[in-house]
């Protein structure tokens, strides 16, 4: 794992997988592992689990977003400020709903990543929200790194095919 992004390292089906076992080997999802392969060990109850957790926190965020507000009105800051902290989450929530949700289909630049994390931290009820709606129909990212497994199980699947016997016991024309 890479320790600045939180991201693996070595995509799915990476080489190193393959001196193991044969070939690629998936590449496990946070609260999923690799269940996601074969829809097994509790896939369902997994995504339903997490659907429930990812919606509970984003409920438990909004009432202590809520409490901020209430002592920013009890302060007495003022309308403008006030609007401008609305607005601030909002913003950033819409935004870390559109990244979370983009970063299910394709893999993030981990710099871009990087300059975006204060942001993705203010919004991080958005990003609560992407994974919950995601949990609906797949466990997130699963369409993605399916789409890397199987294409590096198709490449693995080429490169073993296309030898047969030992290229040293070759006949020779002459």
């Amino acid at each position: 794992m890479s320790d600045e992004t939180g991201t693996p390292d070595t995509p799915a089906g990476s080489p190193g997988g393959a001196a193991q076992s044969g070939g690629p080997r998936p590449e496990p999802l946070r609260f999923f592992g690799t269940t996601w392969v074969n829809h097994d060990d509790g896939y369902p109850a997994r995504r339903v689990g997490a659907a429930v957790g990812s919606l509970a926190a984003a409920v438990v965020s909004c009432l202590i977003l809520r409490f901020a507000y209430e002592g920013i009105r009890i302060a007495d800051t003022g309308s403008f400020v006030t609007v401008l902290i609305i607005a601030m989450f909002a913003i950033c929530s819409a935004l870390a709903f559109r990244n979370t949700w983009e970063g299910f289909a394709q893999r993030h630049d981990p710099q871009r990543q990087a300059s975006l994390r204060g942001l993705l931290a203010i919004g991080f009820v958005g990003s609560l929200l992407a994974y919950f709606f995601r949990c609906l129909t797949e466990a997130p990212g699963e369409k993605l790194h399916r789409e890397e497994y199987e294409k590096a199980r198709e490449e693995y699947e080429r490169r073993t095919s296309r030898r047969t016997g030992n290229p040293s016991k070759k006949k020779r024309r002459r």
